[in-house]
């Protein structure tokens, strides 16, 4: 499980964007905000996936790039993407192998039932590939500004 000081897992996913893919080499030099969620149009995703869209370019002024990631499928980010005018990166992990490489596949139970799922998470990622701050266990409320802080502050 990747923390502060570590130099984050390399990806190459596939996005909803025209971009067609993107991956953390390609993004060298400059800070990005890799932020995991559960599922497309779910209550707390949506919220947190409007809440980053609305501070977007503020994000890009700090120098960030703002990218969801969750199993779903590229077209169901599309949709997603769509349906609520969101303005980040929403990237398409759909066989785990970056949720487990960022230690966010866990064990998870609602209502007494035990299952995998992403424990919604955020790693700030610095220009030269190094994880500079951790959120686990996400509360929406309020992150994506908390998260935003930590990246203008990052020099």
């Amino acid at each position: 499980m990747p923390d502060i000081g570590d130099k984050a897992p390399d990806f190459t996913l596939p996005t909803d964007g025209a971009e067609g893919e993107v991956s953390l080499a390609a993004l060298k030099g400059r800070k990005v905000v890799l932020y995991f969620y559960p599922k497309d149009n779910t209550p707390g995703c949506t919220t947190e996936a409007i809440d980053f869209s609305a501070k977007i370019e503020a994000f890009t002024a700090a120098g960030a790039v703002v990218i969801g990631v969750s199993r779903d499928s590229v077209k169901k980010h599309a949709d997603f993407r769509e349906k609520h005018d969101l303005r980040v990166l929403l990237a398409a992990d759909e066989d785990g192998s970056v949720c487990e490489a960022y230690g966010v596949w866990v064990e998870k139970m609602n209502y007494g039932r035990k299952y995998m799922g992403i424990e919604r998470s955020t790693f700030l990622i610095d220009g030269a590939g190094v994880i500079r701050d951790v959120w686990r266990k996400v509360r929406v409320k309020g992150h994506a500004e908390a998260v935003l802080d930590a990246v203008k502050a990052l020099s």
